[in-house]
């Protein structure tokens, strides 16, 4: 019979801590897996759709309003796999939501930075570069046009 120590019990505690966000990370959107269930990923479940997706004017595919998209944040469309960010009010980019490390999607965030939840890396908001590993590659930047509230892809 082993006993517990105090390192083995804190050790299993800080696992917890940080295992269940991570797996709640990797769950199912039902609306991904609804639209194409052969293209749904565990990781697809990083934003719900907003109500500019699913219309919009124009050439391109609509992704997202304006006003989803905070200043200092971004944004991702999962079903798209694009992140909108927008550095600095009314500057709006956008880049591919798959992370160069090992292909996880991408989060929405507030906090100045792209985050992948996977392995913690973190991307800039500016032009989708690596801030921090392990990914050193860019996220690949998508064309997109903002008329109005709305973002579309070009």
């Amino acid at each position: 019979m082993t006993t517990i120590n105090r390192r083995r019990a804190l050790s299993g505690t800080a696992a917890v801590a940080v295992g269940v966000p991570v797996l709640a990370a990797c769950g199912s959107d039902e609306t991904d897996s609804a639209t194409d269930p052969s293209t749904a990923s565990p990781s697809d479940a990083t934003s719900e759709p907003s109500a500019s997706e699913s219309s919009g004017s124009g050439g391109g595919d609509a992704l997202a309003s304006a006003a989803d998209v905070p200043v200092g944040g971004c944004f991702v469309v999962s079903a798209a796999k694009v992140v909108v960010t927008q550095p600095t009010e009314g500057d709006f980019k956008a880049f591919s939501a798959v992370c160069t490390h090992q292909g996880c999607l991408v989060e929405s965030s507030t906090d100045g930075q792209i985050p992948c939840p996977c392995h913690m890396s973190m991307f800039s908001l500016e032009d989708g570069s690596p801030t921090s590993g392990p990914a050193t590659t860019a996220l690949e930047s998508v064309a997109i046009t903002v008329d109005g509230d709305s973002i579309t892809r070009a």
